[in-house]
């Protein structure tokens, strides 16, 4: 690349944060309504057995490892150093610092993933050390892990292609890309198992060709605002050796929220035979709320916050965060009140087919309430934590991070007794609370968050709009027993009916307490 001049495409017209938000939002909502298709699918095939735990733990290491890597530390550390490239130098000098950090990245991603696979038995003896008493789940869950750690590699290289599109405001393409994830997942279950000796097998290469399309699908957007990376590794280019600064402390501090989950699976492989299926449906549903809305909003809001705190402008860089905690907080409080009342009808309703029996269900439904307990909190944390990270703060999330899952596994030792696994989901909910208050608290105290005029009447809307909608629920939904005898055609008709009844008493309280379209608008 030798042209100076940016291309028309290149500098977009940066977009308000609420249609930017909307825009991933939805797509982000049909990847996890999709997600939630393939979890039905899942379950319908494998149910709870044997064969789904081995599954699931060799698609969570790669899948821990790229939230970890890939969205978590990279992501934080990324964006801000790109973000100040682009406000203060030529495209030429930004299309260097891509083309060396995909290098760099690219050539750490081959060895990890070369002694990823060859050491699968000893990763999933880490990752679920229940598994070593049972060499039929250990052997399985080896050969699937070597089938999908390669996985790591190319979501991880998709991530840093989505981390370029979202800094130039292509935030749709990178939403859209988990899609093919699902969809690829669905078409090996349904189509590809039947020819496998080990039908749950045709699930871990779906993986594996799902990473290749979700990387593929994002090149030609690249190529049209001039970006495409070509990589060339150099680790002593500045802007990469900053990058690589900032990742170390940010791994702890980003991914609390997954090494939490990662050590919910570890101690769940020591319980009985379906606990980590259990945590793991609960957990896809908690996440829906999340995925849609949490982490649509933090990944617009990191540029933005990047681009004022580079161009000095402390007033705009408050406001962001205040819109984007408020944004959170109108979605989560309905979300989480929604997953209390609702676990077992929700299960129930998606995942109740098939291999899946009742005591699955109400197992299931065990978690996902202790789970919807810090829905908010974690929705939270995605939001909070970039105002750290486009200061290119990192010191103090890492000792909160650090602090946070100590009490996390304080507290899965503390709960797991009593509430076997969803005591693990509990003690995840928990930490999370801590995390999020200790952010804020870090932001308000420095000065870097002040909270902007109306936060006492979008309280009261808060509380009356939710009282609503709980309200409506509690009447309108039947007992727990009809849900396990109906059908899946009356489970989704009321289903429906509560979820269209609830939004409707949410949004009507809301339009009566006077929130008007123009408040939500940063």
């Amino acid at each position: 690349m030798t042209t100076s001049t940016p291309p028309p495409a290149a500098e977009p017209r940066a977009p308000g944060l609420l249609r930017s938000g909307m825009v991933v939002s939805i797509m982000t909502l049909l990847s996890r309504v999709l997600g939630m298709v393939r979890d039905v699918v899942v379950a319908n095939y494998f149910g709870s057995k044997s064969e789904a735990d081995a599954f699931f733990i060799a698609f969570k290491i790669p899948n821990f490892l790229r939230r970890l890597f890939a969205e978590g530390a990279f992501a934080q550390a990324f964006v801000p150093v790109l973000s100040e490239y682009r406000t203060r130098r030529s495209l030429a000098e930004v299309k260097q610092l891509v083309d060396r950090v995909a290098g760099t990245l690219g050539l750490s991603l081959v060895a990890i993933t070369a002694i990823g696979v060859a050491g699968a038995p000893v990763l999933i003896t880490l990752f679920a050390p229940g598994f070593h008493g049972d060499a039929y789940k250990l052997g399985l869950a080896t050969d699937m892990l070597r089938i999908t750690f390669p996985y790591l590699l190319l979501i991880s290289l998709t991530a840093f292609c989505g981390s370029i599109l979202n800094s130039y405001g292509r935030f749709a393409v990178p939403a859209f890309t988990p899609v093919l994830l699902n969809l690829c997942m669905i078409g090996a279950t349904v189509l590809l198992s039947p020819w496998f000796e080990q039908p749950i097998m045709a699930l871990a290469w779906g993986v594996f060709v799902a990473g290749v399309a979700q990387l593929l699908f994002q090149v030609p957007f690249l190529w049209r605002i001039r970006l495409l990376p070509v990589p060339r590794p150099n680790r002593h280019d500045e802007g990469v050796k900053r990058i690589m600064t900032l990742m170390v402390p940010a791994l702890f501090a980003v991914s609390v929220s997954q090494i939490n989950l990662l050590l919910d699976t570890v101690l769940a492989s020591f319980l009985q035979t379906g606990s980590i299926s259990w945590l793991y449906y609960a957990d896809r549903l908690s996440e829906l709320p999340l995925g849609a809305f949490g982490i649509a909003i933090g990944t617009v809001i990191l540029p933005a916050l990047s681009r004022q705190h580079a161009g000095a402008d402390p007033k705009a860089f408050a406001a962001t965060l205040d819109w984007a905690i408020r944004m959170v907080l109108l979605i989560g409080v309905p979300a989480a009140l929604a997953l209390l009342l609702l676990a077992e009808p929700l299960i129930a309703t998606l995942f109740h087919y098939g291999a899946m029996t009742d005591r699955d269900v109400l197992q299931a439904s065990a978690a996902l309430r202790a789970y919807a307990v810090g829905v908010m909190t974690f929705m939270l944390i995605k939001v909070l934590a970039p105002g750290y990270f486009a200061r290119q703060d990192t010191k103090t999330p890492v000792k909160i991070a650090v602090l946070c899952m100590i009490a996390n596994m304080v507290l899965n030792l503390i709960l797991i007794w009593p509430l076997a696994h969803a005591g693990l989901a509990l003690a995840t909910s928990l930490s999370a609370l801590l995390n999020a208050g200790l952010l804020w608290w870090g932001l308000r105290k420095s000065g870097v968050y002040l909270a902007q005029p109306g936060w006492g009447v979008f309280a009261l809307r808060l509380l009356l709009a939710s009282l609503a909608m709980v309200l409506v629920v509690y009447w309108l939904a039947a007992d727990v027993s009809l849900w396990l005898q109906w059908g899946w055609q009356q489970r989704v008709g009321q289903m429906s009916l509560l979820v269209l009844a609830g939004a409707a008493a949410y949004g009507a309280a809301l339009l009566l307490a006077g929130l008007r379209p123009r408040h939500l608008r940063n």
